[in-house]
């Protein structure tokens, strides 16, 4: 298929889901990720490729070259977080079907494959209406429970399963045999825009690890309640959420991120002092030392803040990721096929976490970026160049060639061993 049919499905993609300032919102198993499974679907089935849904919602396309062969598997996600950027995984899976089409037409011409593609939509990469985030991929890769996944609730108590079942997406089909995965994605980050690079070749992930912070006080009147006597979890949260920015100041520049992205308090009434808070820390770096120190320096302003607010306090560990280190092969080969398209290239570590991160512990696996205007993503403003997205889809429909006419089989004998 041109560039041009591929620019006019990532627009037309874009446009489910759309916001008024450029962005999109499409949550895990809503109605409007439900509008771009469909649209999935029928860009398979207008190929006669089989469609195929599992049982924690993530979506296939297979098209079979050798019958019981294994599966070269591309793709994404097409979910997003709330008022989000259009480009963030739904480009990866965009560019997956459209390399997989080209793919499959180079293969009529020869030499055949000697194995098969797939292209897939991971369930909830996002994790913005169920935590944790990745995951469809890590049930895929068994890192979590599919039973415990389901049942999985959001902010309004609806279960994965309840969610799915209720757009028609809890499927029940078998999940490929994989001969590896290649994952496209923007950079969402500044340095590939800033150097002037094309491509990005991901060797390796950040150290990341999240606290689940619950703080229990006392509801009370706000009008009635002397100021010595309250026991207020907001007041705990609050004075914890900027204890978070503080640590990361503690440690030198750009080697750790914080955050606190998802927070919530009890009973949100005007006049009642809350009860209860609860909040999430993200801790990141390339150092696992790093987030380790960081998350003891948290603790112990936890204990202090519990102490002089006179609140109970716990923080639970949750989604700890080690680093995941890709294949040199694989980094290799993107590096070659970039220099065989013209196009330039660097090595690039992923700050973020993706889907490939999860599939890397089972199977092969790469990944490859493309810049990202002003490095913003997760935002309306998130914003990447046709012409950048060509490249990638010209690397990445090569690449998955290569590998399937076996570019990493020497890795898959050394994982096999």
């Amino acid at each position: 298929m041109s560039d041009a049919a591929f620019l006019t499905d990532f627009h037309e993609v874009a446009l489910i889901g759309a916001t008024a300032s450029g962005g999109v919102d499409r949550q895990a198993a809503t109605p409007e990720d439900r509008r771009t499974r469909e649209w999935f679907r029928e860009f398979a089935e207008r190929r006669g490729w089989e469609h195929r849904v599992d049982a924690i919602g993530n979506q296939f396309a297979l098209i079979e070259f050798v019958p019981d062969a294994p599966y070269l598997l591309l793709g994404s996600h097409l979910d997003s977080q709330p008022l989000g950027g259009r480009f963030d995984g739904a480009y990866g899976v965009i560019a997956a079907l459209h390399a997989a089409d080209r793919i499959q037409r180079r293969a009529e011409e020869g030499p055949r494959p000697d194995r098969n593609l797939a292209v897939v939509n991971w369930f909830n990469e996002e994790g913005s209406r169920f935590a944790p985030s990745i995951m469809g991929s890590s049930v895929f890769a068994g890192i979590m429970d599919e039973t415990e996944m389901l049942g999985t609730t959001d902010l309004d108590g609806v279960s994965v399963a309840e969610a799915l079942e209720a757009i028609g997406y809890r499927g029940e089909g078998s999940r490929p045999t994989l001969a590896g995965y290649a994952e496209i994605h923007i950079e969402q980050g500044r340095i590939l825009e800033r150097e002037g690079i094309d491509l990005g070749a991901v060797d390796f992930s950040w150290y990341t690890q999240k606290l689940d912070i619950e703080i229990h006080g006392e509801q009370s009147h706000t009008g009635a309640t002397a100021m010595a006597d309250r026991r207020d979890a907001l007041v705990g949260a609050a004075r914890l959420i900027l204890k978070v920015r503080e640590v990361v100041a503690e440690f030198e520049p750009e080697t750790l991120v914080s955050s606190v992205g998802r927070f919530t308090h009890e009973p949100n009434s005007p006049i009642v002092v809350p009860r209860h808070a609860r909040l999430v820390a993200d801790l990141r770096s390339v150092s696992k030392d790093t987030v380790l120190a960081a998350r003891a320096r948290l603790l112990e302003e936890i204990e202090r803040v519990a102490a002089e607010e006179d609140l109970e306090i716990t923080a639970t560990d949750f989604d700890v990721r080690d680093h995941q280190r890709f294949p040199e092969a694989g980094v290799a080969l993107v590096e070659q096929t970039a220099a065989d398209l013209g196009l330039s290239v660097r090595r690039i570590r992923t700050m973020a976490g993706h889907d490939s991160i999860a599939m890397n512990r089972i199977t092969p696996s790469l990944m490859i970026f493309i810049p990202s205007v002003d490095g913003v993503s997760h935002c309306e403003r998130e914003f990447t160049r046709d012409a950048d997205m060509l490249n990638g889809l010209a690397a990445l429909s090569e690449v998955a060639w290569r590998m399937l006419q076996g570019a990493l089989d020497r890795v898959e004998a050394e994982a096999a061993r």
